[in-house]
């Protein structure tokens, strides 16, 4: 059975953090930091706005094809 690398090593704990945070502040520097965060806050809010909107049409869609189906078995029960 093969199991994916990420999945196996699991997720980073405890001191793996701080390296990671470090890293990332080397890269970027501080200074990027706080604008790095905003565009990704953004981004997932857009993508939560997106996915409840594509939820809403999901809805809406199921909603007007079980009236649609029920409006044409009344019709047919009624001829």
């Amino acid at each position: 059975m093969f199991i994916p690398i990420p999945l196996a090593l699991g997720l980073p704990q405890g001191s793996e953090w701080f390296w990671i945070v470090l890293v990332i502040i080397l890269l970027f520097g501080a200074k990027k930091l706080p604008e790095l965060a905003r565009s990704i806050g953004r981004s997932l809010g857009e993508f939560s706005r997106a996915k409840d909107d594509f939820e809403k049409e999901v809805k809406n869609a199921v909603q007007d094809g079980d009236k649609k189906d029920s409006a044409s078995k009344d019709s047919t029960k009624t001829s």
